[in-house]
């Protein structure tokens, strides 16, 4: 499976702006922009949408792995938060409410942490190999 997005970005950091395009079209021109990043500005940002991977993948881990134990979730609700310090992206902060009948505490702790150690985002997130193909188009001036 290979999935891609596009980011378009015209002028500096700070006066400049972009925007998102996704392959599904989740993202159609999702606008972006140092003010909705840094500061309160209308559109999205990088780690909002690392939150929202993070979380998607988390979630969908859980109710597999509750299902491969015999539990159906009714409801599982998780919030990720991640933290950028010092322009570092240093946590990935997941917060899950589940709804599950018949399930023990200790036994949803341990299957939660097995999906937190086992989705595919937070292995990425660990073990994220990055490539890059950089091209440069001649303007003229």
């Amino acid at each position: 499976m290979k999935r891609q997005s596009t980011a378009v970005w015209s002028g500096t950091v700070k006066e400049g702006n972009g925007y998102l395009i996704s392959e599904s079209k989740a993202l159609d021109n999702m606008q972006y922009s140092y003010n909705s990043r840094f500061e309160n500005g209308t559109g999205t940002n990088p780690e909002e949408l690392m939150a929202a991977a993070h979380a998607g993948c988390f979630t969908m881990q859980l109710s597999a792995d509750l299902t491969k134990a015999g539990f159906t979730p009714e409801v599982l609700e998780t919030k990720c938060y991640i933290i950028m310090e010092d322009g570092v992206i240093t946590k990935s902060q997941l917060n899950v409410t589940a709804k599950v009948s018949n399930l023990k505490d200790d036994e949803f702790q341990n299957i939660a942490k097995g999906a937190k150690q086992n989705c595919p985002v937070s292995k990425a997130y660990n073990e994220l190999e990055i490539s890059l193909n950089a091209n440069l188009e001649n303007t003229r001036n």
